[in-house]
């Protein structure tokens, strides 16, 4: 009898994040992608952004009748749902290129684009009324803004909240401010420079802190907010997978080298976003990608993977699956390159 490889074809995203580049002008403790100044810019190309636009318009036009062209009066109301945003890294640190890449989407019918951004361009109001005036104008459907005790620690509060009152009076009901009990805070604070996330833990009510971060625990979070999370031993994640990740269909990312991530699984790829068929109509052939493999089935399998790389669990624990998961995949890249479904490598190198 004849083996047969075993084939992982994840669903065709139908909301999905570009990240322009891993660059940012901060080194948020939580963030997901480990962005920073010290990663190389290596911005997306726009021969690489057409191609992606090219297969994201086909799935959309499968979803929505092949006529409904999306405007800026009758783009969906952004969300996490349908559509795309632009992220990063910080998208408005190549503020050309985030412009051309609104146009583009708006080529292509790609449905209610907006952007993420840390809102460090606002220094005036001229500037910053100019720059999401501009960008509206090119289609983009509205703005998402961070508003945490992450982003304060780089940005002064003023540039944020001078973003946020112009951008609710640019994109009206497309406008999103993550997360408004933070700009309140703040504001009562009459917060106007940055303020140290240590100093900041000193002057507010650490229940509603916890109550309202929402913190995802996985990329830098644990290496730089460890000390806020309960840690568990390494056994009581082994049983768990992460095939529901590594195959759903919403708030995927696709990053500046045409990686497909899934979900927020950083540091893991796919594939080649461009190579549409040899993800999404093809396949994944885990035999060659055991990785990936190994996630499908148990955090277990991961673990022995790591260990014949000399990987040891850590005695004090970790704070979740997706801890775990990062500590044996940056060992691993130590170690190794070989495994082509951990990329890019410079994520591993940004994390702490």
């Amino acid at each position: 009898m004849n083996y047969k490889a075993e084939i992982l074809i994840p669903d065709p995203p139908v909301s999905m994040g570009l990240l322009l580049s891993y660059k940012c002008n901060t080194a948020c403790k939580y963030c997901i992608y480990a962005s920073s100044p010290s990663w190389r810019g290596d911005w997306i190309g726009l021969d690489n952004a057409e191609i992606i636009f090219t297969h994201l318009s086909k799935i959309f036009n499968s979803i929505y009748p092949a006529n409904q062209k999306f405007t800026k009066t009758n783009s969906l109301p952004i969300s996490f749902s349908y559509g795309i945003h632009f992220t990063g890294g910080e998208p408005f640190l190549n503020y050309k290129l985030l412009l051309k890449l609104t146009e583009l989407a708006a080529k292509y019918n790609i449905p209610s684009p907006f952007v993420e951004t840390n809102c460090f361009w606002a220094k005036d109001d001229v500037t910053a009324t100019q720059k999401l005036t501009q960008l509206k104008k090119a289609g983009l459907a509205g703005i998402l803004i961070s508003v945490n005790p992450f982003t304060v620690e780089f940005i002064p509060f003023e540039r944020i909240d001078r973003a946020v009152r112009t951008g609710s009076k640019i994109f009206g009901s497309n406008f999103i401010v993550y997360q408004n009990f933070y700009l309140n805070l703040f504001r009562s604070m009459n917060l106007k420079e940055k303020i140290p996330f240590e100093d900041f833990l000193k002057v507010v009510d650490l229940k509603n802190f916890y109550n309202y971060i929402e913190l995802l625990p996985m990329g830098r979070a644990p290496y730089k907010l460890g000390t806020l999370f309960k840690k568990y031993p390494p056994e009581n994640f082994l049983y768990q997978d992460c095939y529901s990740e590594m195959t759903r269909d919403w708030h995927t990312h696709i990053d500046n080298y045409c990686n497909y991530i899934p979900g927020f699984c950083a540091g893991i790829s796919l594939g080649d976003f461009r190579q549409y068929n040899s993800i999404f109509i093809d396949g994944i052939n885990l035999d060659k990608r055991p990785v990936l493999k190994a996630l499908t089935k148990n955090l277990g399998k991961l673990l022995e993977i790591g260990r014949e790389f000399g990987f040891k669990e850590c005695s004090e624990g970790y704070i979740s699956k997706c801890h775990l998961c990062t500590e044996i995949r940056k060992h691993i890249v130590s170690k190794t390159e070989e495994f082509k479904e951990l990329a890019p490598l410079q994520f591993y190198k940004n994390l702490n």
